[in-house]
C-alpha cells in the first residue's frame, strides 16, 4: 500500500486551515495536521473553528471541494492552567463535525498525579467524540520521552490513548532503537517527520528554536528516520512538520511545503520505503 502523507500546521501556521487544504490539496498531499486551538504564542493566528465560525464553513467547504482529510488537530495541552479539561470541548465536537479522529496532547507541568489525571480525563472527553489522544512527547516539556509517555498511558490504561512520535524529539531525547521495538505498534498512528544536525542542543533555547523555526527537510541531517519509521506499521501516516522561517522568506510557504513532501518521497524511496 502507498505511504499516507500529511502536512503538519506549524509547516506553515499563517495559512488558515481552508488555506492549508487547498494549497496542500494542490501539491498531492493525503491529509492536513491542523492547529485549531490557540496556543497564545507571540504572533501566533488563532485558527478557532469552533462553535459554528465562519472559519469552521471554509474549512468544511475546502474539505469537500478537495476530498481532502483532516488527520488530527492540535493542540490540547496539559499545563498547571488546565484544571478544566472541558474547555476542549467546543474544538473536539467541532473537529469531530469534520471527520477528525486525531487529537494532539503534550505534558507542561512537573505535577504528576495531576497531569496523570488530567490527561485521563482528556481521553474520557474525546472518547466522546469518537477521537483518539495522541501523547506526543517533546524534548523540553515535562513528558520528554517514550519512556515516561508510555509510563503514562499504563497509568491511565484508555483505549484511545496513543502516543505520537516526533523524529526530532526522538533522536533528541535519545530513544534507543530498543525502546522503540519494544513498544507495542499499535499505539502509533501517526509520526511527524522532519531531519536535525547531529549536534543535540543542552540549552532549552536552542531545542526550542530548531522545533519551531529550523527543522531540516528529510534526509538533509543526521537522523535515522528510515530506521524509525520500519519499526512502525505500514498504515502509519507520515506527518511532514518542518517549519523553517528562513527557507520560507526565501522560497515562499507554497515551495517551501511542496519540497517537504517531494524530499521525503525521495528519501523513502531510497529507503525502500512506499
Amino acid at each position: 500500500m502507498a505511504r499516507k502523507y500529511s502536512i503538519a500546521h506549524l509547516t506553515w501556521l499563517p495559512w488558515t486551515p481552508a488555506e492549508m487544504i487547498y494549497n496542500t490539496h494542490l501539491l498531492d498531499y493525503d491529509y492536513v495536521s491542523l492547529r485549531t486551538i490557540s496556543q497564545g504564542l507571540p504572533g501566533e493566528v488563532n485558527h478557532d473553528i469552533s462553535n459554528g465560525s465562519e472559519l469552521f464553513k471554509l474549512t468544511e467547504q475546502a474539505l469537500k471541494d478537495t476530498g481532502m482529510r483532516i488527520n488530527d488537530i492540535e493542540l490540547a495541552k496539559i499545563d498547571e492552567n488546565t484544571t478544566e479539561i472541558k474547555k476542549y470541548e467546543p474544538h473536539l465536537e467541532a473537529a469531530a463535525k469534520l471527520g477528525v479522529k486525531n487529537v494532539i496532547t503534550n505534558i507542561w507541568t512537573p505535577d504528576k498525579a495531576f497531569y496523570t489525571e488530567k490527561f485521563g480525563e482528556l481521553c474520557d472527553l474525546a472518547a466522546k467524540y469518537g477521537m483518539s489522544v495522541n501523547l506526543e512527547f517533546v524534548t523540553w516539556a515535562e513528558v520528554k520521552d517514550l519512556k515516561s509517555a508510555r509510563e503514562l498511558l499504563a497509568a491511565v490504561k484508555r483505549e484511545n490513548a496513543l502516543i505520537l512520535l516526533d523524529t526530532l524529539h526522538f533522536y533528541r531525547s535519545r530513544v534507543t532503537p530498543a525502546e522503540l521495538k519494544d513498544t507495542p505498534k499499535e499505539l502509533f498512528k501517526t509520526v511527524h517527520i522532519c531531519d536535525a544536525g547531529r549536534e543535540i542542543p543542552t540549552d532549552k533555547e536552542s531545542l526550542v528554536h530548531t522545533g519551531r523555526a529550523e527543522r531540516l527537510y528529510v534526509g538533509e541531517g543526521a537522523i535515522d528516520i528510515a530506521g524509525i519509521v520500519k519499526n512502525l506499521n505500514d498504515d502509519v501516516v507520515l506527518c511532514v512538520e518542518m517549519p523553517h522561517v528562513k527557507r520560507v522568506a526565501r522560497i515562499g510557504a507554497v515551495e517551501h511545503a511542496r519540497r517537504t513532501l517531494e524530499t521525503a518521497k525521495e528519501y523513502f524511496k531510497a529507503h525502500g520505503i512506499e
